[in-house]
């Protein structure tokens, strides 16, 4: 997997513009059965991928916390919400919550979430491959490919899937 995760970041910028291309075709003309294709793709990838073999997008990104993940979290800490902000959270150029640093506070050295239960929704959600209305999240789509092996192989078998 460390090999995967060192190569990953240079195999997505090789295919973005290719992603890229495919994308805003996508946007333009949606087939009609791609949330089926998508849900397709991502179980398919998710029965041969662990990912707790991997946890990239824990070591070097950080969701955003929404009102409701805030107060929940800070709920299963006994913290207000406004400690479990102060302490773990910070506002971005979006007046977004985010964590404060990466990798998350959250994830354990043998890659395992100590808040799974009442993880974030975006964390629940990662990588948003079987979100419906795929086509309308081809931005976030291309930054994952470069973070989440099975995006990448995702967004491959999508290509040959979904002929334009």
């Amino acid at each position: 997997m460390e090999h995967q995760l060192e190569e990953l970041p240079q195999k997505a910028k090789e295919k973005q513009s290719e992603n890229k291309r495919f994308f805003n075709k996508l946007k333009k003309k949606p087939p009609k059965n791609l949330d089926y294709v998508m849900q397709e793709l991502h179980e398919d990838e998710f029965e041969r991928t662990d990912c707790l073999t991997c946890a990239n997008c824990c070591k070097t990104t950080g969701p955003l916390f929404t009102n409701a993940d805030i107060e929940r979290i800070a709920k299963h800490f006994r913290q207000k919400p406004s400690d479990f902000i102060a302490r773990y959270l910070r506002l971005d150029e979006e007046n977004d919550y985010v964590l404060q640093q990466a990798p998350c506070t959250f994830l354990g050295s043998d890659n395992y979430c100590s808040i799974y239960d009442v993880r974030p929704k975006a964390c629940k959600e990662f990588p948003h491959t079987n979100r419906k209305k795929f086509h309308q999240i081809s931005n976030l789509t291309l930054k994952n490919v470069a973070i989440c092996p099975a995006a990448f192989n995702i967004v491959e078998e999508m290509k040959k899937k979904i002929l334009f």
